[in-house]
């Protein structure tokens, strides 16, 4: 051990003595480690410069100005060099200054080559692994380089904090001003007003099983299986997602219900031919022609989108979350209808098998497995391929599970993402 580390473990082990036993057994001889330096120096680790190398004290004074000066507690995601800790104990005002783990290798290395006493002394400072907690606290500041350099104990809360992090920027296209938006919802209005209000299947199906299929890859193990289950006198209701309703129908599987919230949505994903006995659940961003052509029941219902606002006002309709994706009111749907046992299928969020969707070719939806630079671990606590907008639909969707604890969730596979609040379905989950 060094001199630093030694020095760093005796405070570490006076004040979280549990902690320290993690940090002794983190193995640093997988990191890759180099010395970078330009007016000053820091570290280099996997690739990923730890901070700046010419001013780390004016770096850290910077990411502090992102933090309200007036809030008594902050937290601080990822250790660095400890330079932003020291920054914000400086305020006088704060009173507890929380400090998550990211990496707990890295933090172990930077404990054996520098000296982190003047923070890790401080009575205010209290430390912990990121993972510990299962939500992301605020008011904070995440260190850019050690979100990518997050470990896989500390996944799930690097992608919410990734995820809070693009918020604003990813509801820029939600702009209710928008012309497209509101050429779009005068388009639906009509509509709207002739069509059901969703909130009449609101527990309509009291303690019923549901199905709530996405299209994810992985539903392509499972096409014979809701196969034989559909054609069954008693079973669980099928509420599919509008990208899955080809893919369904083409394997011989009708669902009851189908989802869709999204302006890209054309009759391509959804067409009308023999609907008439299944019910069409949508948002007023849904296509015009595609709510033309629909033959059987249609119901309108909001979120609490901003763009739905002045339309909520106007014509009162039952509420469905929205979390970025069509999962998010296809899940809701299940619970309002009544449901007491949930069963996920193709919700992968992931690219499982080197595919994005099941029986769409790649790109058709969008995303393509190329641009695919991310992971998330999967069912078997293996990283998996996927994009930023899926795990920050995950990260959704599992806060929505743990906002439901009288519905149980079941996961049909372990080939997509691990859904936090889940358990793997004891038939369908191999």
């Amino acid at each position: 051990m060094s001199e630093f580390f030694e020095r760093n473990a005796e405070v570490i082990q006076r004040r979280w003595p549990a902690l320290l036993a993690r940090l002794l057994v983190e193995d640093v001889s997988l990191l890759q480690v180099d010395l970078v330096e330009g007016l000053g120096s820091t570290l280099n680790i996997n690739g990923i410069q730890l901070t700046s190398r010419h001013d780390r004290r004016r770096e850290a004074e910077l990411q502090a100005d992102r933090l309200p000066v007036d809030s008594p507690v902050q937290h601080v995601y990822g250790t660095g060099l400890g330079d932003l800790q020291l920054a914000l104990l400086a305020r006088a005002g704060l009173q507890r200054l929380y400090v998550h783990i990211l990496n707990g290798a890295v933090f172990s290395l930077i404990l054996q080559l520098l000296d982190q006493l003047p923070w890790l002394s401080d009575p205010r400072v209290e430390l912990l692994y990121a993972g510990d907690l299962g939500e992301i606290q605020l008011p904070f500041f995440a260190l850019p380089s050690e979100l990518v350099l997050a470990d896989d104990f500390n996944a799930k809360i690097r992608d919410r904090l990734v995820s809070e992090t693009h918020l604003t920027f990813n509801n820029r296209e939600f702009d209710p001003q928008r012309p497209e938006i509101i050429e779009r919802l005068q388009a639906c209005l009509g509509w709207v007003q002739a069509d059901h209000d969703v909130a009449e299947l609101f527990g309509s199906r009291a303690g019923q099983e549901v199905f709530v299929i996405a299209t994810g890859p992985s539903l392509e193990q499972h096409f014979a299986t809701l196969r034989a289950i559909r054609n069954q006198v008693e079973r669980p209701l099928f509420i599919c997602v509008d990208t899955a309703y080809r893919p369904l129908l083409k394997h011989g599987i009708r669902p009851d219900v189908v989802v869709s919230i999204d302006q890209r949505i054309s009759d391509r994903h959804l067409p009308a031919e023999n609907t008439a006995d299944i019910m069409l659940v949508y948002m007023p961003m849904l296509d015009p022609l595609v709510l033309e052509g629909w033959q059987g029941p249609r119901y309108a219902g909001f979120s609490a989108s901003p763009i739905y606002q002045a339309l909520r006002r106007q014509m009162p309709r039952g509420e469905l979350y929205a979390g970025g994706s069509v999962i998010h009111p296809a899940v809701d749907l299940a619970v309002k209808v009544g449901a007491n046992q949930i069963t996920l299928f193709g919700a992968d969020f992931a690219f499982p098998g080197d595919k994005t969707h099941a029986d769409w070719n790649d790109g058709d939806l969008g995303p393509q497995l190329g641009a695919a630079k991310h992971w998330v671990l999967d069912g078997h606590g293996q990283r998996i391929k996927t994009q930023l907008n899926f795990r920050s639909y995950l990260c959704e969707l599992e806060r929505f599970i743990a906002g439901h604890p009288q519905v149980r969730f079941y996961n049909s596979g372990r080939a997509g993402a691990m859904i936090a609040g889940t358990v793997f379905h004891p038939e369908f989950a191999s």
